[in-house]
């Protein structure tokens, strides 16, 4: 094979629909966009939320609420995720995002203590409940809190 030979693959390219040439085209005259109105005029462009000149939805109804932009989001990892590393070892955020157990952009870590765990970790966290602490000590291991 040459590079003269080749071809797109059989039905991946299609031939663009020429509009406003004429009768014998099937898409003379008013090129598929109807008749008279606003929506047949180049440059028209729908705004977003118009509803005819009623008032919009997004205006009828109130506002509520607000974003505090000082909220932290915490990725959540149960004390179960923590059984699969080895005993006695360190498990901090890099650890936890090389395992796939946190993902994403997060402020920190809270570790929950929902499962069992058996082994005994040293475990760097953001925040702890009580019943991950709980477990993480009755196994043997450390829980420290960072910032």
């Amino acid at each position: 094979m040459k590079l003269h030979q080749l071809s797109p693959a059989k039905g991946s390219k299609h031939t663009r629909k020429r509009l406003g040439r004429g009768p014998g085209s099937g898409t003379g005259k008013t090129a598929g966009r109807g008749e008279k109105g606003q929506k047949s005029r180049s440059g028209y462009s729908r705004m977003l939320g118009f509803e005819g000149g009623q008032m919009p939805l997004h205006r009828r109804l109130p506002k509520r609420g607000f974003t505090n932009i000082f909220k932290k989001e915490n990725a959540v990892v149960n004390v179960s995720d923590l059984e699969r590393f080895d005993n006695g070892a360190t498990v901090d955020e890099g650890v936890l995002r090389k395992a796939g157990i946190v993902k994403g952009a997060v402020d920190g870590i809270k570790i929950l203590g929902d499962g069992k765990l058996t082994k005994k970790l040293n475990v760097k966290a953001t925040k702890f409940s009580a019943s991950a602490r709980k477990q993480i000590e009755a196994a043997g291991g450390t829980c420290q809190e960072i910032e």
